[in-house]
């Protein structure tokens, strides 16, 4: 295969001759086409068995198309891996302003740190977390509301009587609650919307629903408060707070059930205070030598995930885990792949460096380098080009034009400031022009509008030229990402304590192009 591909190239000048082989070749070589990858499917029915999905609030209400198809689809996967290894604590590193922790948090149950080197996106993440306690407790109150009027239905439907016996209305409150069970998820969805309702937390809850439910009244009303109460114990035990006093004198009650209740109380005290964050945000730069106990004071048994951790942040979550025995998991998708940090990129030494290209022994044997270009190729999004959603030709050319000005000009081949979306808000060239020298502290006066212009006709002709090469870049694209992939996987493999590791694909490519997540378990005795 090699050898049929290296024909795209002129043998000679080494030269693409042959642009149907090179997109071929490209292909061949991606991530969906090498086999390397493990179904999601498959990973989660390995991690779940025959557990059901938990429904429950829905990302969307809170964030866009893409976020949401990112968190729905990730926090699925994290809650899968947390509870195969039998863990309730999750580090997000790069959380950003929490969209998938706080999900984490709401709809599984999970006690998450957020880590972000952001104060701003720290900050950001507290009002989220703010409007999201709001929105949760709408969702309780109207959820009590469903319950209280439901009641009010039932009583005006039946007479009153004045004497009930105790063993019947236990033994039919059991029944109600057996139905509520079987009935699962579309009663409970109906009446709280918003609670992650699994098969498991029914199974915890139920003997907890029994001894409830064994208390005896003297009225239909008090029955029908069982009944509400009955409902309630099915939910998750966050989901929603208790509205109705005890319907049991205490003074019958023996010393094991008070004592049973009182416990119970102090463990809903202690719950409430711990409701004021749905997680935590924290604000601290993570490095491969990061502490994680300097940051999180009661670090447990946990797995550090990453949505679209960026450059070497990707690389190093990768190292912390495993170098931390307390962390039992990894779930990393990692983007921006051109601000990685390169080991054979420049000729320097550097032997206390810790690079985020090369991670695994083979490649530094190689002394393998990508390069600033390659790694900006590999950023780009073949599949949104592949359904029309081109690349953005115009500003791609305004740029280039730009860069031939400055070194022309201004004698300038290299500077650590940036344009930035500076064509967005530009309403011609030359305004383009004269704002981003502006922002690169460049004197434009020195520079006329006709001067301006004239480099811009010079190389209006050349645009097509521009467009097709991005376009070969972007056909390129999967394989650069492929490399830096495989380069994480590779050494994940390498290393003694790893039960499972993998690349899986997680996302649709369209709604979110950095789609492939670097999965992790460490053994059990680790």
């Amino acid at each position: 295969d090699d050898d049929i591909f290296s024909s795209a190239f002129c043998e000679n000048s080494g030269k693409l001759v042959n642009v149907h082989l090179f997109a071929l070749a490209a292909k061949y070589y991606s991530l969906s086409s090498l086999g390397v990858c493990t179904p999601l499917e498959d990973v989660l029915e390995a991690l779940k068995g025959d557990s059901e999905e938990a429904t429950g609030i829905k990302p969307d209400e809170f964030m866009n198309n893409k976020k949401s198809h990112e968190v729905q689809v990730m926090s699925e996967l994290v809650d899968s891996i947390a509870n195969y290894c039998g863990i309730k604590q999750v580090i997000d590193i790069g959380s950003g302003k929490g969209y998938l922790s706080s999900f984490l948090s709401m709809q599984y149950n999970l006690k998450v740190y957020g880590i972000d080197s952001s104060r701003s996106n720290t900050n950001g993440a507290h009002e989220r977390n703010r409007k999201l306690k709001k929105h949760w407790r709408a969702y309780q109150s109207r959820g009590k509301e469903s319950l209280k009027s439901q009641s009010l239905e039932m009583a005006n439907d039946r007479p009153v009587e004045n004497e009930i016996n105790c063993k019947t209305i236990h033994e039919e409150l059991l029944n109600n609650a057996n139905s509520l069970q079987n009935q699962g998820q579309v009663i409970i969805q109906d009446l709280v919307p918003s609670c992650g309702f699994t098969e498991m937390d029914t199974l915890e809850t139920s003997t907890e629903t029994e001894a409830d439910l064994v208390t005896g009244t003297q009225s239909h009303e008090t029955k029908l408060s069982e009944e509400v109460l009955a409902v309630l114990n099915v939910l998750p035990v966050d989901a929603v707070e208790d509205f109705s006093s005890s319907c049991c004198n205490c003074g019958e009650l023996c010393e094991e059930e008070k004592v049973q209740r009182k416990m119970t109380s102090l463990k809903t005290k202690a719950r409430k205070s711990s409701e004021s964050n749905l997680y935590f945000p924290l604000t601290s730069c993570i490095t491969a030598e990061t502490e994680l106990n300097d940051i999180i004071t009661d670090l447990e048994d946990c797995m550090m995930v990453g949505l679209h951790t960026c450059g070497d942040l990707a690389a190093n979550t990768l190292r912390i885990f495993t170098a931390k025995p307390e962390i039992k998991a990894v779930c990393s998708v990692g983007c921006c792949y051109h601000l990685l940090s390169e080991q054979f990129e420049n000729q320097e030494e550097c032997h206390d460096q810790v690079w985020g290209f090369p991670m695994c022994q083979y490649l530094k044997d190689k002394g393998w380098c990508c390069g600033r270009n390659a790694r900006m190729s590999a950023c780009l999004a073949l599949e949104r080009v592949a359904v029309g959603q081109m690349l953005p030709t115009e500003s791609l050319f305004y740029r280039a034009v730009l860069q031939v000005i400055i070194e022309e000009i201004y004698g300038v081949t290299r500077s650590d400031r940036h344009v930035g979306k500076t064509f967005s808000k530009s309403s011609s060239f030359i305004d383009y022009v004269r704002r981003s020298l502006r922002k690169l502290e460049l004197d434009d006066s020195k520079l006329p509008d006709s001067c301006i212009m004239d480099y811009y006709e010079k190389y209006k002709h050349r645009m097509n030229e521009l467009e097709a090469f991005n376009m070969l870049k972007v056909v390129l694209a999967p394989c650069i990402e492929v490399l830096i992939l495989l380069d994480r996987l590779c050494y994940l493999k390498e290393q003694e304590n790893i039960a499972w590791s993998g690349l899986v694909k997680l996302f649709d490519p369209v709604k979110s192009p950095r789609c492939y997540a670097v999965i992790a378990l460490k053994n059990q005795s680790c």
